[in-house]
């Protein structure tokens, strides 16, 4: 699971994937919302990696 957390850093590293300005989004242009896309992917991807993981010895208590 850990592997999912890997994804929007290859994401957003990757610029060439994403430097165009077309397709615009409510103005914006791709450049901007993509980036800003990868906000809540992100969080969602750190969420399940957390929920995936197996509570230790002491957090069991």
């Amino acid at each position: 699971m850990w592997i999912l957390l890997l994804l929007p850093f290859i994401g957003l590293l990757w610029v060439p994937f994403y430097n165009f300005a077309e397709p615009s989004l409510f103005g914006f242009p791709f450049f901007y919302w993509y980036q800003l896309a990868w906000v809540p992917i992100s969080s969602l991807l750190i969420w399940l990696v957390y929920r995936s993981r197996r509570p230790d010895a002491d957090e069991q208590r």
